[in-house]
């Protein structure tokens, strides 16, 4: 973590007023006064609904050692670093400390994936060298430049994950980035209603392996059309993974195992070898988080066989969580966001769990022009997945509708998460295994707690 000196050093040419520095490390740069520790730097934003400045010297007095502020807020004193624009001079920093590191970096983007592909390839790296990855979900243009200052120098990688809303977004995280490899986990419908079209997201995602410099690699989705034409964008040397017999990292024989991980074999059709591995990760959809990890591994020079030993030992993420219900059902806890390509994937996993197999279903939001197709999509392909299907929220009588147009016989649709609890309580069985999934506003959390707590 950088220093106070070395934050005067980053941000120098934007200072109007720097306090006494040393060399002591921040303990953590945070951007909210309750979360500040003792050695913290706090960064004071301007929100539409909040003003970070008026929080000062609250997270002073919980120990921040000092305080990015705005010369506008008329505040000064030893512990505060005033400059015109507190967000420009954080994401300065972090490009500039960015450039100053020798870590190699791996920079991850993509419509869906993307923290897990990032925590999967963080815990492989991390059996072998000193790795770093971004914390939480730091992936935008305030968090990824908190992110890059968290890198070490005695970190050999870190693995940042980058998350736009805009190409100008996308064009600072990547030129702040500087990845020397990148990975895409795929194209799909997520966030449409900022980028648009399919077509300008994937030219967006695809900035990133455009980036790279020739001595690069791009690591791409070769089972996504959108992803895999990519490799013409960029001067990097490319590798493809996926299912499909072309992909130059493949993964064959897949056998899923629900919610206890998933079974195959890794074929490195260029280096000309296999492997049999495993994966504790949750669904057939992990295997390709496999393999993109395995990527990454493959050109830090690991062998096959580290990277199956790595593999086994991987660490399920936090956002997709299984609980159990007041009478003992198994609950597969996925309600903190949704897209369809997640859709699709959390389907699938309830597809290989015991029956009966109960879907309850809510709206995903930020589709725009794609929205009604999108949830017609997946209401088709939960009718193969599931045997009872409970949806929640106006967007999604589509869901319901294309579920029982394509012969779902137990399809309903229900006003609130209220409703949903109600009829979950009165008929849900021990011996059933239920997915809750929505966008996270539709806080189908609530109705998991109300299941779960006896």
């Amino acid at each position: 973590m950088i220093s106070s000196s070395d934050l005067g050093e980053l941000i120098q040419s934007l200072l109007l007023e720097r306090p006494q520095v040393d060399d002591a490390p921040f303990s953590e740069i945070v951007i909210d006064s309750r979360e500040a520790v003792p050695g913290s730097l706090f960064v004071a934003l301007r929100g539409e609904r909040m003003d970070g400045h008026r929080f000062v010297d609250d997270a002073l007095a919980r120990g921040a050692s000092a305080a990015l502020v705005s010369a506008a807020s008329g505040l000064g004193g030893p512990h505060l670093f005033v400059v015109d624009d507190p967000l420009t001079a954080l994401q300065q920093a972090g490009r500039n400390w960015r450039a100053r590191v020798d870590a190699q970096v791996v920079g991850i983007t993509g419509s869906v994936g993307k923290t897990t592909v990032r925590e999967a390839t963080y815990q492989l790296l991390s059996r072998h060298t000193a790795t770093y990855q971004s914390p939480r979900n730091f992936n935008g243009d305030i968090g990824m430049p908190i992110a890059l200052l968290g890198i070490d120098r005695s970190h050999e990688w870190a693995v940042i994950e980058i998350g736009p809303y805009s190409q100008a977004e996308m064009e600072l995280l990547v030129s702040s980035a500087q990845a020397d490899i990148a990975i895409v986990t795929n194209v799909g419908p997520t966030h449409l209603e900022r980028f648009g079209t399919l077509n300008e997201t994937e030219r967006i995602k695809g900035l990133l392996p455009e980036s790279l410099p020739p001595g690069g690699l791009a690591i791409l989705n070769g089972d996504d059309p959108r992803v895999r034409r990519m490799s013409t964008r960029t001067r990097a040397e490319t590798i493809t993974f996926g299912l499909g017999e072309d992909c130059d990292l493949r993964a064959t024989d897949v056998e899923a195992r629900g919610f206890d991980g998933v079974e195959f074999t890794i074929v490195d059709r260029l280096g000309g070898q296999e492997q049999r591995t495993f994966t504790p990760l949750p669904g057939v959809h992990q295997a390709m988080t496999a393999l993109a990890a395995a990527a990454v591994g493959l050109r830090a020079g690991l062998e096959l066989a580290q990277i199956d030993d790595a593999l086994c030992a991987l660490s399920p993420g936090s956002r997709l969580m299984q609980r159990t219900a007041w009478n003992g059902a198994a609950i597969i806890d996925d309600s903190y966001n949704a897209a369809p390509l997640s859709m699709r994937a959390a389907l699938d996993l309830l597809r290989d769990c015991r029956p009966r197999r109960v879907a309850l279903l809510g709206d995903m939001y930020e589709l725009g022009t794609e929205e009604q197709q999108a949830h017609h999509e997946v209401g088709r392909f939960a009718a193969e997945c599931c045997d009872w299907l409970i949806a929640v929220g106006p967007r999604s009588r589509f869901i319901v509708d294309a579920a029982r147009e394509a012969g779902h016989q137990r399809a309903c649709w229900v006003e609130d998460a209220e409703q949903a609890t109600q009829i979950l309580r009165s008929s849900l069985e021990r011996t059933d295994t239920l997915l809750v999934k929505a966008s996270h506003a539709m806080h189908l959390e609530r109705v998991v707690e109300r299941l779960a707590d006896s």
